[in-house]
């Protein structure tokens, strides 16, 4: 993957897969201490303790149309290349938890990417899935909470509809370019 921004992706696809309900996604940076996080947290089915042991090894899948399994790898390596680091945690019946952490400024981190696409295309191909996206630098934060939006647009108006696509594209756009300012 070229950009982090897949592997959120990627991961939140795992999360979907996994029967989630609620996933919680956030990317935060602080610049001073030249650092970054990206954390996915969801609801769904979680994994066993074998399961969880072995999952970051790239044999290691639960798809049944091939048997290598690349996201949490890569998306391992990415931050442990960057001079971070991965944590993983997961309970059945809870759900799961990941992070993981960069240098900013690490030659090897990869760019952030179309972490705005990512987030939009989740909260509109996924409507029976809540979603909790936030940004957060210094004292800027930014929260898309799908739950919220609903609550606004009543459950007739789809987050798909083409007014409300625009106007969360334009949401998500302005929030991530005030916090973030297009330096990851």
């Amino acid at each position: 993957m070229r950009e982090l921004a897949l592997n959120i992706l990627d991961i939140a696809e795992n999360s979907l897969a996994a029967g989630a309900k609620l996933v919680e996604i956030e990317v935060s940076a602080d610049f001073a201490a030249d650092t970054m996080a990206i954390s996915v947290r969801d609801d769904g089915k979680g994994m066993s303790k074998e399961m969880l042991a072995t999952v970051c090894d790239p044999f290691t899948t639960t798809r049944t149309t091939r048997k290598v399994g690349m996201g949490l790898p890569l998306f391992k390596y990415s931050a442990e290349s960057a001079g971070g680091s991965f944590h993983i945690e997961s309970e059945e019946g809870k759900g799961t938890f990941v992070r993981a952490t960069y240098r900013i400024g690490h030659v090897d981190r990869m760019p952030l990417g179309d972490f705005g696409g990512v987030a939009l295309q989740l909260v509109t191909m996924n409507p029976n899935t809540d979603f909790v996206i936030s940004a957060k630098c210094g004292e800027g934060e930014g929260v898309l909470d799908t739950r919220q939006v609903r609550e606004i647009l009543g459950e007739d108006i789809p987050f798909g509809a083409p007014e409300v696509r625009a106007f969360l594209k334009e949401y998500i756009k302005e929030n991530l370019t005030d916090i973030l300012g297009g330096r990851l």
